[in-house]
């Protein structure tokens, strides 16, 4: 019954805030600012189109959105080249609070450091590969947040068309949500059951809420911060919106066994948190991938680990630069 409740009261449309006049009204009336931040990694191709949209709906033509900001992940292509000549800043994570240590790789990371160069008070990040990108993906997650105060976190959610070979089909996307993600939540953390996506890309939150939780440094990192957000803050203040439809690039079966693999660590590490027990060792960090080669199979190890980094609040660099 509490789940139902939720998914009545804390899932939107995108469509109920289009009314961009009325979200400036309240975000002009309590002060709040507004920054998108849109981790990248090698997207050449789309992030020039993600850019010119949200920038010339949400900040030219309605002043929606005070800053867009793009955080690098040391792409080897033109991301930083074509980022810079729509005018906006392009940051490296890696180059980012030296005083947290060797940088890790994974959007993980580059979403926690994001949050020392994003000035808002809200926070919207979006995935640079979207090759449909709308503006009602960034209201539409700064809706709820603007209209609710009770509410803290939104999560996007949205068909996701899998294309292969030419072929489309309409509800095949989201294959590690549907077969891992979404049933061991619902074995283990039943109150986020009614999440439709919890791995969407999409997402914004108060920078207070942002600030205050872990983030793991890999793939792992939405289900971490899912239920983080449940276990300090409560399930009330998560929210969900339909962005409709999303189409970017899809992802061979075997990056997605190794997603997979990761988000269950992290699951499993929280996991062992809660029952004080040890499940994983060291050697369940690492997993065989089967490769087919010509007429024989092998076998390759691949390491794979989500490092969590700590609530960004409490790194002394994070503070000093957000006091100035």
């Amino acid at each position: 019954m509490l789940v139902d409740k939720w998914f009545a009261e804390n899932t939107f449309h995108a469509n109920e805030f289009e009314d961009l006049g009325r979200l400036v009204d309240i975000k002009r009336k309590r002060g709040t600012i507004i920054s998108v931040g849109l981790p990248a990694l090698n997207e050449e191709a789309t992030i020039g189109g993600v850019i010119s949209v949200l920038k010339r709906a949400l900040m030219e033509d309605v002043p929606l959105v005070d800053e867009i900001v793009v955080i690098d992940s040391n792409s080897s292509d033109g991301t930083r080249e074509v980022a810079a000549e729509h005018g906006v800043p392009v940051y490296i994570h890696q180059e980012l609070l030296p005083e947290a240590g060797a940088p890790l790789e994974g959007k993980g990371e580059a979403l926690w450091k994001s949050l020392c160069v994003l000035k808002g008070d809200l926070i919207a990040w979006v995935d640079t590969d979207v090759e449909n990108m709308q503006p009602h993906f960034v209201y539409g997650l700064l809706g709820p947040l603007l209209r609710e105060q009770r509410i803290g976190f939104v999560k996007g959610y949205y068909h996701r068309p899998l294309q292969a070979h030419g072929i489309v089909q309409h509800e095949a996307g989201g294959r590690v949500t549907e077969l891992t993600v979404r049933p061991l939540l619902n074995l283990f953390y039943p109150l986020l059951s009614g999440l439709v996506q919890p791995l969407a890309g999409e997402y914004a939150g108060r920078r207070e809420v942002l600030e205050a939780i872990p983030f793991f440094s890999g793939y792992g990192v939405e289900t971490g911060m899912l239920i983080d957000l449940l276990e300090k803050y409560g399930l009330p203040t998560i929210g969900q919106v339909n962005l409709e439809t999303r189409i970017h690039r899809n992802r061979p079966l075997s990056d997605l066994s190794l997603t997979a693999f990761a988000i269950v660590q992290v699951i499993l590490t929280r996991l062992e948190e809660r029952a004080r027990m040890r499940l994983l060792e060291e050697v369940n960090r690492s997993m065989k991938l089967i490769r087919f080669e010509h007429d024989h199979l092998s076998l390759e190890v691949q390491a794979v680990r989500d490092v969590e980094r700590p609530p960004i609040v409490t790194v002394p660099g994070y503070r000093e630069g957000r006091e100035e």
